[in-house]
């Protein structure tokens, strides 16, 4: 494998080609035109323009970036996370043309696309799911008589769903036909595919994930967990692992759950399997990622392995170089995805020039980023400008090392998350580890944010006030 094209964008785009230069593999960046000055542009040794801003006339374009692939006398293609990364049909496509997909085979990313088609193929593995129905519903009368049977409160999803789409907490009957027709119509308008089922919502859920990697010679290893349970809009803001809540055993007891999904699919490469933990520490198969997932830094910090190598090395038919029993826990890792959104207007995109754009810097500090000062935030795409990873010897420095490199992080021009991020890190609930995926609604607005930030004035300008009065002091003290 002498050359790999990304076909993606951004820090990640940055991410994978580090690994690949190191590794002495050459790089392909594709690129829109409104990504033609971007820093993933100039790092990668060749770059091609792909098309107009919109995605799906540039990153989208599958069929356009597995004939420039062929034309460049590429190898192989990292398809990163977002865009193509879970499209089995282009999977399918890079491998009939000859190239290596890094990442899954296509008959593994379609079963896990579909939550369904995922319960389905897991229930034979003895995985712990959500009490519910596995199969699509669409008629009301039966949805009423299922949900009766869980009980109330119950979850509609979507079973082509993610990112929070096609989803609908429904707390009784009265609402269940109205939340049902929201959920089906937001699901075929997102996903082209309105299927629905229901589930039992878990109560202060907390969001726990697995990372597993796979090779082709039949060994899984898991590389432990990820806490996401910092979301807004059913996304994550703020990662961590490993997570302030599992112990040795239930730590290992989830690890070997997840391998057996990756198992259930015939899994390759890199992936994320998620469970939803309830206040009793009972945790439940929510879905499978099956691609490197945005988070993935934190595991990389505590672990000290390059993932994106590994999927690498993998993807070219090697035995994974690690046994389970080769990986530990070493020190806490902390990540805040820094978009560019208004937390104090309901985490809306900010866009804007970056008129000021400068990165923190010091030991135990990660910034994967992919943005440079002077650059405009496109209206195209996902609005994250980098990822803030901070690591330390244990949660609390890791927590402190996260509000410095939040305060050393400048930024003018656009609206970001760093104010929202440092809430989170000061929050009381945060700091002691008891909280759940309704942080955010049970704690956060944009009235507390601004009366941290006004109390934080206040007491700079008293600090100030009193240096002023003790170096005036000092001057009315005569010298001999």
């Amino acid at each position: 494998m002498k050359k790999i094209l990304v076909a993606n964008r951004g820090e990640i785009a940055i991410r994978v080609m580090k690994t690949a230069r190191r590794m002495g593999i050459n790089t392909v960046a594709v690129y829109s035109k409104a990504d033609r000055n971007a820093p993933h542009v100039k790092f990668a040794d060749e770059a091609v323009c792909i098309g107009e801003p919109p995605s799906n006339q540039s990153y989208l374009r599958g069929q356009h970036i597995i004939e420039l692939a062929l034309k460049l006398g590429v190898d192989a293609i990292h398809p990163g996370y977002g865009f193509l990364s879970e499209n089995a049909d282009f999977a399918e496509k890079v491998e009939e043309n000859g190239l290596v997909f890094i990442g899954p085979k296509s008959k593994a990313i379609r079963m896990m696309g579909s939550k369904l088609a995922a319960k389905e193929a897991v229930k034979h593995y003895n995985i712990p799911m959500v009490p519910g129905v596995d199969e699509a519903i669409s008629d009301v009368k039966k949805a009423k008589v299922i949900a009766r049977e869980i009980g109330y409160p119950v979850l509609i999803k979507a079973s082509a769903g993610g990112g929070g789409k096609g989803m609908r907490i429904v707390k009784s009957e009265k609402d269940l036909e109205s939340q049902m027709e929201r959920a089906i119509s937001e699901a075929t308008s997102a996903f082209g595919d309105g299927s629905v089922f229901i589930e039992k919502y878990v109560t202060s859920p907390r969001h726990v994930e697995i990372q597993v990697m796979a090779d082709s010679h039949g060994n899984i290893l898991y590389f432990f967990e990820r806490e996401c349970s910092v979301q807004r809009r059913h996304q994550k803001v703020v990662e961590e692992a490993p997570s302030a809540i599992l112990t040795p055993e239930l730590r290992k007891e989830m690890g070997v759950a997840a391998t057996r999904v990756a198992e259930s699919c015939e899994y390759l490469g890199a992936g994320t399997v998620e469970f939803l933990m309830d206040a009793n520490l009972n945790f439940y198969f929510l879905e499978m990622n099956t691609r490197l997932q945005v988070e993935h830094p934190v595991t990389e910090l505590i672990t000290g392995v390059d993932l994106v190598e590994l999927q690498i090395r993998v993807a070219r038919g090697e035995v994974l170089p690690l046994k389970q029993s080769d990986l530990k826990i070493n020190g806490h890792a902390l990540e805040l995805r820094v978009y560019a959104e208004d937390p104090l207007n309901d985490f809306l995109p900010s866009v804007g020039t970056l008129e000021t754009y400068k990165l923190p810097e010091g030991q135990g500090i990660r910034v994967d980023n992919g943005f440079e000062e002077g650059m405009d935030v496109p209206i195209y795409y996902d609005p994250m400008l980098s990822k803030l990873i901070t690591y330390g010897k244990d949660r609390d420095e890791a927590i402190h090392l996260m509000l410095e490199a939040i305060a050393a992080y400048q930024v003018k021009g656009v609206q970001t998350t760093l104010p929202f991020g440092k809430f989170v890190c000061e929050h009381e609930a945060f700091r002691s580890g008891h909280f759940d995926t309704h942080f955010v609604s049970n704690y956060y607005s944009p009235e507390a944010l601004l009366q941290q930030t006004e109390s934080e004035a206040a007491i700079a300008a008293m600090i100030a006030l009193k240096r002023f009065k003790e170096d005036q002091q000092k001057l009315r003290i005569p010298t001999m």
